[in-house]
């Protein structure tokens, strides 16, 4: 799996929290990446040995090929 800078970016802004720190990193990489790229990976759009692009637009993760 490979991160662009918008990615990177994107995961920071919305797993900190200055309440909570960095608590709630967890819970955005579980529901904002986690999931939808194992769904992904289930519906075959993905095959064994694939490199990964996350990429972020607009505050949507965009998951392709490298």
């Amino acid at each position: 799996i490979e991160f662009t800078d918008n990615a990177r970016k994107q995961i920071m802004d919305e797993g900190y929290d200055p309440a909570f720190g960095a608590r709630p990193l967890k819970r955005t990489i579980q529901q904002r990446l986690e999931n939808p790229l194992a769904a992904q990976l289930l519906s075959g759009k993905f095959a064994d040995g694939d490199t990964i692009k996350i990429d972020a637009n607009a505050h949507k993760f965009t998951f392709e090929k490298a």
